[in-house]
């Protein structure tokens, strides 16, 4: 059975730009800029954003808080009948997690090259050797989550440059 999108493309630009709001609260704290909500109904029931440098911990990523909240919203494991907005293309952790939780749909910003598992550097949401697949889109607001991105590292870059300057 082939999976369709069942959100329009209005709603889809609205979620991703939930999305870029949670994305910019982790670049306040310095964390990279990467946001999720998981959507149920057209009502947003789960958001994340990126905590790993607050947290020291490998997991916090934003799709795995958004999924957690979520879960404990609808008080159900099971998120069948949600969608998930991300700003970055999902990692194979939050993939797997995606699959466990069931999410049926997943849209995403921008591409990652370096650890994507949306259709990147494999499709872990739509193989059909899992016992669940997801629909995937990619590119919703492809441009704005790229550039969050691009800008965070440059940034990241221009300070630690300054820092070495200042102690040399």
């Amino acid at each position: 059975m082939e999976r369709v999108s069942t959100v329009s493309q209005a709603d889809k630009l609205k979620f991703m730009q939930a999305a870029l709001e949670e994305a910019e609260k982790a670049r306040r704290l310095k964390e990279v800029p990467i946001g999720a909500v998981v959507v149920y109904q057209g009502e947003i029931i789960g958001r994340g954003h990126n905590l790993r440098e607050t947290s020291q911990d490998a997991t916090t990523h934003a799709e795995i808080a958004a999924i957690q909240e979520a879960c404990r919203n609808i008080e159900n494991w099971r998120l069948e009948n949600c969608q998930l907005f991300v700003t970055l293309e999902p990692c194979p952790m939050c993939s797997g997690a995606l699959i466990l939780s069931r999410v049926a749909e997943v849209y995403y910003g921008a591409a990652d090259p370096k650890a994507g598992t949306a259709g990147t550097l494999l499709n872990l949401l739509e193989d059909q050797r899992f016992n669940h697949q997801a629909y995937v889109e990619k590119g919703i607001l492809e441009k704005e989550c790229g550039d969050m991105l691009t800008s965070f590292f440059r940034e990241l870059r221009a300070e630690k440059k300054r820092l070495k300057q200042e102690a040399e």
